[in-house]
């Protein structure tokens, strides 16, 4: 069992998620079982309560954990299913081991953060690596903040309990570029190297962030004040196209076989023909498509970071380029025009909470359904058709969800049953995955080809049973179902070429090599939708 811990330094949002999955793709590349967790210091349980602003979107796992965006990374670029056991925080540090002081496991000791919260941060990483050849453990945040020197004290200890022939430290640093200079500046690198070391870890690869080429002069010098060897030394610049063109970057410069000789790990030649093709569908598109998100988190790219991933792997399953219009739901809303929304080839809804930009999202989805547009809801997007489809076809005119409307006459959304009792916020949602069983001859049925199938969700509120005969009778059909709760997981608008609602989140379960077969179905849905247009 081998150890990979990824650290990053002088600032935060330097792409150590991504390199982290893209390292993990290349061994995986090389016929290795990989798995990629993520240990935060932030004193959250962990995202699930946090809002998209803080903390970008929260990725729930096949088990309903609730995890850092992160890990939705980890799950795109390699093919290792993940568990809460691979997302760590203080806080969920910190609770374990205070409950486990109240039983009184600790015999009446002094309760310390060296060994006991230390200690528990090591058997996470054991737990976590479980039937894998190689671990790799991001540690969030930044070298220095206070919260995460614990992290890297279990980290410091945890490569002689191990041995440290089976640990490889990859530390993420910034080699800025100072216009007034006119050259690129190592000294950023080197303190932060430098105060992992004080910590007592030595990196053995260094991946720096940087806008252009570094050049061997810098690489020379990376080498000599941080104590790395200079074949350890990688230069990491912004991708031109895509994030996915992060594994070859990376292998053109031998990330792997560094990591391969560093920790003596046996294992076949690397063959990234896979990602080569990947690539080779998203600069050589056969199709061009406009899609339309409509949210009220636009401004983010993280808060929907999966959305937006899973509309390229639709694209690269279509060999078409989609180019993504970003739309304020609010503007919608308050501008009273639908300006925005023509000549999209598609319009997709995604998931949230809370009142703002509804009405503009209801609005988008008549559009599509008037326009004969293909339209994609997911989660709240779901709903959002249910909403629009009983008011303006059925001319149920109070039609609403009782999450933002309580007093509603006519609820067509409602809270789940199992959720009237509960009082708490953090992870009491109906989370994780769920079985559907798709209706035969439904648009959902052809795009799956299978009867059967899990999907991961992440919701309070849900279709309202009692509304079911009406709106199939007006058109609005059920394409899947819970088939324990009978909960309604998919609807469908029949006489239009492509519109579906889905109550879970499919996004969470794209890959750039397997789109999701909705995703997919919704981007080829686009493009003959862009031919008649033509």
């Amino acid at each position: 069992m081998k150890y990979i811990f990824v650290t990053g330094g002088v600032i935060s949002s330097l792409g150590k998620g991504l390199t982290a999955a893209a390292l993990g793709a290349l061994l995986e590349c090389r016929g290795l079982k990989v798995r990629i967790q993520k240990f935060d210091p932030y004193l959250n349980v962990d995202p699930g309560t946090m809002s998209p602003y803080q903390h970008g979107e929260v990725y729930v796992l096949n088990d309903g954990a609730e995890t850092d965006l992160d890990l939705g990374h980890y799950e795109r670029f390699t093919s290792g299913e993940l568990s809460r056991l691979n997302s760590l925080s203080s806080g969920q540090v910190y609770e374990t081991v205070i409950q486990k002081e109240r039983r009184g496991d600790y015999l009446g000791k002094t309760v310390q953060v060296i060994p006991h919260v230390t200690n528990e941060i090591k058997e996470r990483i054991l737990k976590g690596g479980e039937g894998v050849d190689v671990l790799i453990t991001e540690i969030g945040g930044t070298t220095g903040d206070i919260e995460g020197l614990p992290f890297l004290e279990a980290l410091r200890q945890f490569q002689h309990d191990a041995g440290r022939e089976n640990v490889a430290f990859l530390h993420c640093t910034l080699v800025p570029f100072i216009k007034a200079a006119g050259e690129l500046k190592t000294k950023p690198s080197q303190q932060s190297v430098a105060k992992l070391r004080e910590i007592g870890i030595q990196p053995d690869l260094l991946v720096c962030r940087t806008d252009r080429p570094i050049g061997e002069e810098n690489r020379q010098k990376l080498s000599l004040y941080c104590n790395v060897g200079l074949d350890a030394v990688f230069e990491c610049r912004d991708v031109e196209h895509s994030i996915y063109e992060l594994p070859m970057q990376l292998a053109e410069q031998r990330i792997d076989e560094v990591v391969v000789k560093r920790l003596g790990l046996q294992c076949q030649p690397i063959d990234i023909t896979p990602w080569r093709e990947i690539v080779r569908r998203l600069l050589e598109p056969k199709h061009r498509v406009r899609v339309g998100v409509v949210g009220k988190y636009i401004e983010l790219q993280d808060a929907y970071k999966s959305v937006y991933e899973s509309i390229t792997h639709g694209g690269i399953a279509n060999e078409t380029a989609v180019e993504v219009v970003r739309i304020d739901a609010e503007d919608l809303e308050t501008k009273g025009t639908t300006q925005q929304l023509e000549g999209l080839d598609g319009i997709l809804v995604p998931g949230g909470f809370g009142n703002r930009g509804i009405e503009g999202k209801i609005i988008a989805a008549k559009f599509a359904r008037e326009r004969k547009v293909p339209f994609y809801g997911l989660c709240l997007g779901m709903q959002i058709t249910v909403i629009e489809y009983a008011r303006h076809v059925l001319g149920l005119k109070d039609a609403h969800s009782t999450e933002f409307a309580p007093g509603t006459k006519h609820p067509v959304i409602h809270l789940m049953e199992s959720q009237k009792s509960v009082v708490t916020k953090g992870g009491t949602m109906r989370l994780g995955s769920y079985d559907c069983a798709l209706t035969p001859g439904s648009r959902a049925r052809a795009a799956y080809g299978i009867d059967d199938i899990k999907e991961r969700h992440r919701h309070r509120f849900e279709y309202n049973d009692a509304y079911r005969a009406q709106l199939e009778a007006a058109g609005l059909i059920v394409g899947g179902t819970n088939p324990q709760s009978g909960l309604v997981e998919i609807v469908e608008v029949k006489d239009h070429p492509w519109m579906v609602g889905v109550q879970y989140h499919p996004e969470f379960q794209s890959r750039p090599d397997r789109a999701h077969p909705l995703f997919a179905a919704f981007v080829k849905a686009a493009v003959e939708k862009s031919r008649l247009s033509c």
